[in-house]
């Protein structure tokens, strides 16, 4: 069984020779990598959303393909296209954009919502099907798609069964003072991306995904996830609450968690700690909360709040040293 805590540090600490000084989102990335999920990267421009990307794939030994998306795409452009081959005399099969395993859709929202239900099969499948034909992607398989919230105009809205389908939305933020400067420094003479070599192979990636799915999750740990779900379906704040896709969701991610901390079995302050970056992104908030201008971050964290914090042991029959582990 592979050491997810060693696996993590070698990958984050490999992507902070070019993403400098965000390890908050560097671990994010890697827990939706765990758990075969897909990132929504949410920043202004210039930020690193691209760079970190390019940077996973590297990382990984994994292939690499970029969508820009535009007004104008069809969804030809992202799944592949059907082609005749004169000399064969039967069509044959250009794969598009999307038969890959690390994808960047950059700037998903400046695509028409045609183009980007060309994802929807994908992301949840792990398949596109072409004039009838389906075509398996690769494993590992992962979407980071990034949006700029700042600018609306020529943009549609992602709708809500695509959002649902990323695992974590992640902000980058902008870097502090000495961070830049190194940046700065870093940069003065070539990219650090180019000497960057993979730290991990493809196969210990498949192994700790399957790893994963081992990490103990309590009765209690499990009631609290479901708690917190169910609250968002029941507040007046929210017009729309999280679906049972976003339970498992939050219930996957907290494993891969856990065992990037270095532990088989899952905390509530795991589930703290992710709750905003899962569920945030899968509710809508009411016109009455927008009013009093009340975001998703802030209307999940209050419910985290609200919610009575389990107690008691939290580690598996098998978990080393039967130790009471309460939350904080």
């Amino acid at each position: 069984m592979i050491d997810i805590k060693s696996f993590g540090e070698r990958v984050i600490n490999n992507l902070e020779k070019v993403i400098v000084g965000k390890r908050d989102a560097l671990e994010l990335i890697v827990v939706g990598l765990l758990c075969q999920g897909h990132i929504l990267i949410e920043d202004v421009p210039g930020v690193g959303k691209t760079m970190m990307a390019r940077s996973l794939a590297r990382s990984l030994a994994c292939t690499f393909s970029r969508i820009q998306f535009t007004p104008d795409m069809l969804p030809s452009d992202v799944t592949g296209v059907s082609i005749y081959n004169q000399q064969k005399k039967k069509f044959g099969f250009r794969a598009g954009p999307i038969i890959g395993q690390i994808i960047l859709a950059d700037e998903i929202n400046r695509a028409t919502p045609k183009t980007q239900s060309a994802l929807l099969e994908a992301m949840e499948e792990h398949q596109v099907t072409v004039d009838g034909v389906t075509h398996i992607l690769p494993r590992p398989f992962m979407v980071l798609a990034t949006q700029n919230p700042i600018e609306y105009e020529g943009t549609f809205p992602l709708p809500e069964a695509q959002l649902d389908r990323f695992l974590l939305r992640v902000r980058i933020g902008y870097p502090d003072l000495s961070d830049e400067i190194k940046i700065l420094d870093e940069q003065q003479f070539k990219h650090p991306i180019e000497a960057l070599k993979a730290v991990v192979k493809v196969k210990e990636v498949l192994d700790a995904i399957e790893t994963i799915k081992s990490v103990y999750l309590s009765q209690a740990v499990k009631r609290y996830i479901t708690d917190l779900t169910r609250r968002t379906r029941q507040t007046g704040d929210i017009y729309l609450g999280a679906s049972p896709r976003g339970t498992l969701s939050l219930a996957r991610a907290c494993q891969a968690y856990a065992a990037l901390q270095g532990r088989d079995y899952v905390l509530p302050d795991d589930i703290k700690d992710l709750a905003v970056s899962v569920l945030a992104h899968r509710i809508i908030v009411s016109p009455e909360a927008r009013l009093r201008e009340l975001g998703t971050d802030r209307i999940i964290q209050d419910i985290i709040h609200n919610i009575p914090v389990p107690g008691g042991t939290f580690q598996g029959p098998s978990s080393p040293a039967s130790v009471n582990k309460k939350s904080k």
